[in-house]
């Protein structure tokens, strides 16, 4: 039996599966932040429409979903499976919204990392012939993850300097036998870590080692340096988690420059609209990729690229009994690659 391990954690795939299409959604601060020209569209209506927040983000991955097919003039019957998650209890926000597509479904959950866990599985599922094409959706909402992980909106809890902002956005790929866009080569499987962090507002210092993990088997795994790739991005580290890695990474002999950032880092500013750490959220990576990273790599402003999410693997009943933070980071490469 051929393996495609070339490592514990990573896989080479022997028939990269293909971009064929990708969308993106956000909400007003994305509108007001540095990438809003990267969105497919932008709604100010925190509801989407609907009458709940929950509602709405499930209307947000619905139409995520379907503008993605659009783009590609594709249609539900197309997809032989999507995986979908996103940060509510039971993935409400994926099994509600995607429920009325008839598509195969996987709920998955990896917190904020949850995009790169599809995309995994689903280049793996391509890969391995048992999908011809297969869907990638992630999203989250700033308004349903402060009611369920910390204190209800309107009670205007103030926000620690480590505090990020969770990202109303949702994002879609659509991968495939036969696309024309970028190929996914690799994919690293990340490993849970935990390093005792407990402070649920302090989430990039208990992800960064997890995301040095993922990192580190990539290059070593697959024998190449962070200068082998044109852009590293990791997934709502914020400021603190992102200068961690490159902390964590250097010393381990891998020297992160100008073409390591962080997706937390791109999707807002900081400043001016005082976010603290930064972005954050299930939708904070799914949107950047499916947007800024994605079309860059169209317009070739990159040709190998590694996206690498990180999650939190909280929930308010762990964090009421005092558990520590458990931390994963999924990864994959993006290569713009012809004649695979």
């Amino acid at each position: 039996m051929e393996t495609r391990r070339v490592g514990r954690q990573t896989v080479k795939l022997g028939h990269p599966p293909r971009v064929v299409s990708y969308a993106n959604i956000g909400g007003k601060m994305e509108g007001e932040g540095p990438l809003a020209q990267e969105f497919d569209e932008l709604d100010d209506d925190p509801f989407f429409g609907k009458k709940t927040w929950e509602q709405g983000e499930a209307a947000l991955q619905s139409r995520t979903l379907r503008r993605a097919l659009v783009k590609a003039k594709l249609h539900p019957e197309d997809l032989d499976v999507v995986l979908s998650g996103d940060l509510l209890n039971q993935c409400i926000g994926s099994s509600f919204g995607l429920r009325e597509f008839g598509i195969p479904f996987y709920g998955v959950y990896a917190a904020c990392s949850t995009m790169g866990e599809g995309l995994s599985l689903a280049a793996m599922l391509v890969d391995g012939g048992y999908a011809n094409m297969a869907a990638a959706a992630t999203s989250s909402h700033f308004c349903t993850a402060e009611r369920q992980y910390r204190q209800p909106v309107p009670y205007g809890s103030q926000r620690t300097p480590t505090a990020q902002w969770t990202v109303t956005g949702a994002g879609c790929c659509i991968l495939g036998t036969a696309g024309t866009g970028p190929a996914v080569t690799y994919v690293v499987r990340g490993r849970m870590v935990d390093m005792g962090i407990t402070d649920a507002a302090n989430m990039g210092a208990a992800m960064a080692p997890a995301a040095c993990d993922t990192l580190s088997a990539l290059f070593r795994e697959t024998r190449t340096r962070p200068a082998d790739y044109d852009l590293i991005v990791t997934g709502d580290l914020g400021q603190l988690g992102h200068d961690v890695v490159v902390d964590l990474m250097g010393r381990d002999g891998y020297e992160l420059d100008e073409r390591y950032t962080d997706c937390g880092l791109l999707i807002y500013d900081r400043k001016a609209q005082d976010m603290h750490a930064g972005g954050s959220g299930a939708g904070c990576s799914a949107s950047v990729l499916c947007g800024y990273l994605l079309r860059g790599m169209a317009a070739g402003r990159w040709q190998r690229l590694v996206f690498a999410p990180t999650g939190a693997l909280l929930s308010p009943t762990s964090t009421f009994q005092g558990e520590s933070i458990p931390s994963i980071c999924h990864a994959v490469v993006f290569e713009n690659r012809s004649g695979i």
